[in-house]
């Protein structure tokens, strides 16, 4: 499976087709590099400084992490699936898609410090009801 740590474009271009008026779920699956070679940390202690950089902006969009953790098995799913390739689950909460994209796209908004950290992730859109 293709190793991803940025959306394509046509992936950002899906994403303004949902609805504008819904709150969304980000939810976040994220695999840390063993060693981050600029800085010579883990991927998941350069990952916490990501976090820590992104506050301000989530704050500003209106989002918050509802939670985090680490996933261990599936309970319902074909039995060849597991979470191995995963070290940590978020659930991100935004109003709207337009408050995740203004925030993504803030000038300063640190990119490089996700790319960095991640060896793999998936970002999934889910709509709240």
């Amino acid at each position: 499976m293709k190793k991803t740590v940025e959306a394509s474009k046509g992936q950002m271009a899906a994403l303004m087709e949902l609805p504008q008026d819904k709150p969304i779920i980000m939810l976040n699956l994220l695999k840390f590099k063993d060693k981050v070679e600029e800085s010579g940390e883990t991927g998941q202690e350069a990952y916490q400084k990501y976090g820590a950089s992104v506050v301000p902006f989530l704050q500003k969009s209106g989002g918050k992490v509802i939670w985090s953790g680490v996933p261990m098995k599936v309970l319902i799913g074909p039995e060849q699936d597991n979470f191995d390739n995963w070290d940590e689950m978020l659930l991100v909460e935004y109003p709207n898609v337009g408050a995740f994209l203004n925030m993504v796209r803030e000038p300063d908004y640190p990119h490089h410090e996700r790319s960095r950290a991640l060896d793999d992730s998936r970002l999934i859109a889910c709509l709240k009801d």
